[in-house]
């Protein structure tokens, strides 16, 4: 299979004599099978299926289509030989442009350089239905859909999805999910951010602001290694739940926060599913909800059983790590709290940061300064709270001096630097960080680039890489390689 799947169950083993909740935090790590090279040539166990999207509606004319242009042919650039490609042309349609035989076609020499002279001829016109666009997506992907497929999309937009309404956008995203991964990409200044995250949670992606047009090229590249380093297509959840609990929540934690309730699927245990993945670490967190007085005291009792589940190559799904289990075991004695753990806490602490910087870009993009100023103070505060230098390097940015002493949102803040908070608000730090003091001019510095597989860091501090485990070196570049995980 190419990876070697382990999880850890982090969970309070002692209820309140009257709660009713039970949480625990799952971190899941992926490694790399001994011998395989993660997005190599040899990377054994899974044929890739690339889906780019490009928006060429009218709003795109000028300079952003050249950019685009350039940076979906470096795109295509870096694909490997051997990639299943199809290229969908959006505005209020969708286009598939190359192969221009539909379906989806291997890449060679020759056809890579068919692929980039279809992109180069697209002209800007028409409206935006992103729907429509991942809709088309899908059905590429299907007209390859042979067990084992690791199939991802890409698309930017610089417009908001108003060709569509939101409920055929989200019939769209339900017909689609746990089909294909989707990254989307937010370029320039009219886009709305809270469309990209809902399909990217919908489709296992990351959502990012492109504020920088000339940027896309150096982002879409990246964002290309990575996904060639995807080895498992589907990866799920298996909760096994004793019959006195029921599933309350399942939510990705790190390196992203996502809801995942909804996706669950029933037969002999709940399956929820995890997308795709390369070698890498991620956490979710399980609430279960039960009848405290059917639940004996002073007894321990296995709550639930948690195994992993991949696709395999032939198309089976089948048990990729050890089970383990949630143990509880409720107290006897009434109105005796138990403390809450740290590590629960904080990821409790992590999301309300997130629903502040939202509600900050909200407010922001509503016309309510005031409003988006006191969330601004308030995501600012737990940020240092947390120690999430990431999120308070960016907040700081936006903020400047206000006539109390209090940071409020710049003036002269453009629209795209709010979109981006929004954006950034689910993104979690890869692992709690040591604090960092940030003067409150100071500008932010840029993410370290590992040298050795092109990952970005989630801090300019960062002292190895979160996706390989590269130790950087004083000035960023490396010395020897550490275990990542």
């Amino acid at each position: 299979m190419g990876l070697s799947f382990a999880l850890e169950v982090d969970a309070p083993s002692e209820l309140a004599y009257d709660a009713q909740r039970a949480d625990a935090l799952i971190t899941v790590t992926a490694r790399s099978a001994p011998g395989a090279a993660p997005g190599g040539p040899d990377a054994p166990g899974a044929q890739g299926a690339e889906i780019l999207i490009m928006d060429r509606s009218l709003s795109m004319t000028g300079r952003k289509l050249d950019e685009a242009k350039r940076a979906m042919c470096a795109a295509i650039d870096t694909l490997r030989d051997g990639t299943l490609l199809g290229i969908v042309a959006g505005n209020h349609r969708a286009d598939v442009i190359f192969p221009a035989d539909g379906g989806l076609a291997r890449l060679d020499a020759v056809t890579r350089e068919d692929a980039k002279l279809r992109v180069v001829g697209q002209l800007a016109e028409g409206g935006t239905a992103i729907g429509e666009w991942l809709e088309c997506a899908g059905r590429l992907f299907a007209s390859a859909d042979s067990p084992g497929t690791v199939r991802h999309a890409v698309l930017y937009t610089d417009g908001k999805d108003e060709h569509e309404t939101p409920e055929q956008l989200g019939e769209i995203l339900a017909a689609c999910t746990d089909r294909f991964v989707c990254d989307a990409r937010g370029l320039g200044d009219d886009w709305h951010y809270a469309e990209l995250l809902r399909i990217t949670e919908a489709l296992h992606g990351t959502a990012q602001a492109v504020v920088t047009i000339s940027d896309l090229t150096e982002d879409f590249t990246r964002l290309l290694r990575k996904a060639q380093r995807i080895v498992v297509p589907r990866v799920y959840l298996g909760l096994h739940l004793n019959e006195r609990f029921q599933l309350a929540f399942v939510r990705q934690t790190r390196p992203a926060e996502a809801e995942l309730t909804a996706r669950q699927r029933h037969d002999a245990e709940t399956h929820v599913p995890l997308g795709s993945w390369p070698p890498e670490t991620r956490q979710y967190q399980v609430s279960l909800r039960f009848d405290p007085h059917a639940l004996a005291v002073d007894e321990d009792l296995r709550a639930a059983r948690i195994t992993l589940h991949a696709e395999r190559p032939d198309g089976t799904r089948r048990p990729c790590s050890a089970t383990a289990a949630m143990v509880v075991r409720r107290r006897s004695t009434p109105g005796f709290g138990i403390p809450r753990s740290a590590n629960l806490t904080r990821v409790e602490n992590e999301r309300e940061l997130g629903m502040a910087m939202r509600a900050c870009a909200d407010a922001h993009l509503r016309g309510e300064l005031d409003r988006a100023d006191h969330e601004l103070g308030r995501a600012i505060g737990l940020a240092q709270n947390l120690h999430d230098t990431m999120r308070l390097r960016l907040l700081r940015a936006l903020a400047a001096d206000g006539p109390d002493g209090r940071p409020r949102v710049r003036r002269d803040v453009s629209r795209a630097e709010i979109q981006r908070i929004g954006v950034d608000s689910t993104k979690t730090a890869a692992r709690p960080v040591d604090v960092v003091e940030l003067p409150m001019r100071e500008a932010p510095l840029p993410p370290r680039a590992c040298p050795r597989c092109g990952a970005t860091s989630a801090s300019a501090a960062a002292k190895f890489c979160e996706e390989c485990g590269h130790r950087f070196g004083d000035a960023g570049v490396g010395s020897a390689p550490v275990d990542a995980w």
